[in-house]
């Protein structure tokens, strides 16, 4: 529909069909956190987070070889300007292939029975914990003779009943599918202090990072003379420092708290918001040295998007219910999309006032950072007690 473009209501039904496809993100989110341990779900989420963010910055570098396009494909003119739609068209026929030949479902029964069993493993291991601290006897007189030391609480709290439930398939499943999703639970879920701070993260980020996408190409166009060519590299060099920093996340979220991750990601972004005010606002020097305030505004604001991404999506699936994930990843990923609608239109009518618009969204990002600060010890992961009477219920 964008290549064809014979239309300006074609166009603008080309992307409400492209919107409605994008929900499928929703349920890939919601299939990752259901089918990943929790301490293994950042590093996850940073590969996904990398081919997401990585797409949405390079995408433009293609332009590099789409804006030689110039040749005819049947009635349709193929140039520059409707190349990107039916190159985009290619990639996700390719992807439909892809996910049909090589994707499949796991078994829901597996997933059930993961949900079950981590939560009273933990559980068993926490108990195990507190009877080392106490010093309590490895052996105690009304033991069995095959419990002892720390295998004694697992033997004592496994009981008939959970191995019946295990080996028995049907109960689990009747119960999945004979739940529906509590609407009034899940608004006091959404209301509670550490998922609005997660969700305004979501939308801050976006926001600026959209509005400062959109301010790029007339800001280059202005003071330093980019083409397209010179914008795509530019891309082509953001795109190299969100892999680089999707690499680092991973490694430094299996040492650290997401919480940890996301306040290192705000500093970043809240550096790189006032080198934009400061320098960016009203270039003061020669062409060297504004270009070298540019390039360390745009790496500054690059370099922060990886931990705040990763880390409050990963904060997310963890501070909201397990079994609603699907549900939930749609609230966060609707937040989103309204961040990526207002920002290009809040930024696109301020170009010629940069102070504006720098100064707003520094403040939604101190506002931001404030909400962290009072939350932090609300942001870390459910206790899986609940995951498990859920289960159970």
């Amino acid at each position: 529909m964008y290549f064809m473009g014979y239309s300006k209501w074609l166009l603008l039904g080309s992307r409400f069909v492209a919107g409605v496809g994008t929900g499928a993100g929703s349920s890939i989110f919601g299939f990752l956190t259901r089918s990943t341990a929790p301490a293994d779900r950042s590093t996850v989420f940073a590969a996904v987070m990398a081919c997401r963010q990585v797409g949405l910055l390079i995408g433009p570098a293609f332009n590099i070889f789409l804006r030689l396009c110039d040749f005819q494909l049947g009635p349709f003119v193929v140039n520059k300007y409707t190349a990107p739609g039916i190159f985009m068209c290619a990639l996700w026929l390719l992807m439909q292939l892809v996910v049909l030949l090589m994707y499949w479902d796991v078994d829901s029964q597996c997933i059930i029975t993961a949900t079950i069993t981590r939560p009273r493993e933990e559980e068993e291991l926490e108990k195990e914990e507190e009877e080392e601290e106490e010093d309590r006897p490895l052996v105690r007189p009304h033991e069995p003779l095959g419990c002892y030391g720390a295998l004694t609480n697992s033997c004592s709290t496994v009981k008939p009943e959970a191995n019946v439930d295990l080996a028995s398939p049907c109960p689990p499943v009747e119960q999945v599918h004979s739940s529906p999703i509590k609407y009034s639970s899940a608004g006091r879920e959404f209301l509670k202090v550490e998922v609005l701070v997660l969700l305004a993260a979501q939308f801050i980020t976006l926001f600026n990072q959209t509005a400062l996408e959109t301010m790029v190409t007339p800001l280059t166009q202005r003071f330093f003379n980019f083409g397209e060519l010179e914008n795509s590299i530019m891309y082509c060099l953001c795109g190299v420092e969100v892999i680089a920093g999707f690499v680092f996340v991973r490694w430094f979220s299996k040492r650290v708290e997401e919480r940890v991750v996301l306040a290192v990601g705000l500093i970043l972004c809240n550096i790189s918001c006032v080198w934009c005010l400061i320098f960016l606002a009203n270039p003061q020097g020669g062409f060297p040295w504004q270009l070298a305030e540019f390039i360390i505004g745009v790496f500054l604001q690059v370099l922060g998007l990886p931990f705040v991404a990763v880390a409050q999506v990963s904060l997310f699936s963890k501070i909201t219910a397990e079994k609603t994930q699907g549900f939930s990843q749609g609230i966060r990923r609707s937040v989103g999309g309204l961040a990526t609608i207002l920002g290009p239109l809040w930024a696109g009518g301020l170009t010629s006032n940069l102070y504006l618009m720098l100064g707003v969204m520094m403040g939604l990002l101190a506002l931001l950072t404030i909400m962290m600060a009072v939350s932090y010890e609300q942001l870390v992961e459910r206790p899986m007690v609940e995951h498990a009477d859920s289960s159970e219920d």
